[in-house]
């Protein structure tokens, strides 16, 4: 018998967490922007309903464009650069 997928995010909470509650999101954190050309890290927070996928956690791109209230993030993936669209909530600013 096939056992059937549970998702994405399945099984993922313990590690989404990380020995703590997921971070709740301030004001700052929802209106922050960024220009095209900074240099940032995706970090998911808050509510797990619209996190990019935990592949990506912690990995730094480079922003290409914003797209709405997201930012289209250029990261390099297994010897590829790949283009990722990301909420504004779930990405610091590197220096």
């Amino acid at each position: 018998m096939v056992r059937h997928s549970k998702g994405t995010l399945g099984g993922r909470s313990r590690n989404l967490a990380r020995h703590h509650k997921p971070s709740s999101l301030r004001i700052r954190d929802i209106i922050k922007n960024y220009e095209v050309g900074d240099r940032v890290a995706i970090v998911p927070k808050g509510n797990t309903a619209n996190i990019p996928h935990p592949r990506y956690k912690g990995k730094v791109g480079v922003i290409k464009e914003k797209r709405g209230r997201g930012y289209v993030i250029e990261i390099n993936s297994m010897k590829s650069k790949k283009l990722i669209i990301v909420n504004s909530t779930h990405v610091e600013k590197v220096f």
